[in-house]
């Protein structure tokens, strides 16, 4: 495969994660964002599941507790976000959740120039305040703790990658992570199962959140340097935005625009410093 084609793969998982996302927004109205999150990872768990065949035994209790661990991240991280999605606009809500996988950018390099992006992304924040718009504090809050999750989802998924071969990991975290949400969907949001139009479209969202952007990402990884993917994933958030108006209508002011481009051009100028940081 080419790098452009690799590019093309990339790119296309990032649309149909935050389109998927636009979709399952517009689902709030009719079942509450724990109930899209738990169907999103059933069926990403499902799939994975069917896909890699997960062998199970011979596991260590270390690979255990890795795989559980990545599946706890990975659930509170869709869990946080969806809540995050039914406060505030798409593209706000990723802008904050990208805190998280940059600061581990930042933290991650030796590179004093670092800070200047931590700077712009300060920057992007304070504007974002001067015109905070239909934001409220649980929103940003929530984001915030998908945040959290992003950063250990990330750090979690390169032990337990090293471990379990293949996409044998992120099934057994999918399925974790489904299992984690599922009393709590059941015990109280269980009637809102009954919707076929809440159960096609919940699988819909499953099929674009999860099951399209894992594809991409394992062909494109196969071809592309890690700093070069960093930087294609640093452009979430404008898709989000993007996606957030054409699906919902979302709007945003000048200043958040320039926020959210402040954003992204720290987590592109860091992901590149710390993808290029010569291995110790």
């Amino acid at each position: 495969m080419t790098v452009k084609s690799a590019v093309l793969l990339v790119l296309t998982g990032i649309v149909s994660v935050q389109f998927g996302a636009g979709v399952a927004k517009s689902l709030f109205d009719d079942a509450d964002p724990t109930t899209i999150a738990w169907l999103r990872l059933c069926v990403s768990a499902l799939v994975m599941l069917a896909w890699t065949r997960p062998r199970l035994r011979g596991r260590s209790r270390r690979d255990w507790q890795l795989a559980i661990g990545f599946g706890a991240a990975l659930g509170l991280m869709n869990w946080s976000i969806y809540q995050s999605f039914a406060r505030i606009p798409l593209g706000m809500a990723v802008m904050v959740e990208f805190a998280g996988p940059l600061t581990l950018a930042v933290v991650g390099s030796r590179r004093a120039r670092d800070l200047l992006w931590v700077l712009l992304a300060g920057i992007g924040v304070l504007l974002l305040g001067l015109e905070p718009g239909s934001l409220t504090l649980a929103g940003v809050g929530f984001a915030l703790l998908a945040g959290a999750a992003w950063a250990a989802y990330i750090l979690l998924s390169r032990g337990t990658g090293a471990r379990w071969p293949g996409l044998d990991g992120l099934a057994i975290a999918s399925t974790v992570a489904a299992l984690l949400l599922t009393p709590l969907t059941l015990g109280r949001y269980g009637d809102q199962l009954g919707q076929p139009r809440v159960l096609a479209l919940g699988a819909v969202v499953g099929v674009l959140s999860s099951v399209i952007p894992y594809s991409c990402e394992l062909v494109a990884l196969r071809t592309l340097r890690p700093a070069v993917f960093g930087i294609l994933m640093s452009l979430e958030p404008g898709v989000a935005a993007l996606a957030g108006l054409a699906v919902l209508g979302e709007t945003l002011g000048v200043l958040q625009w320039v926020a959210l481009l402040c954003v992204v051009a720290a987590s592109v100028g860091a992901t590149r410093d710390w993808g290029a940081e010569p291995s110790a």
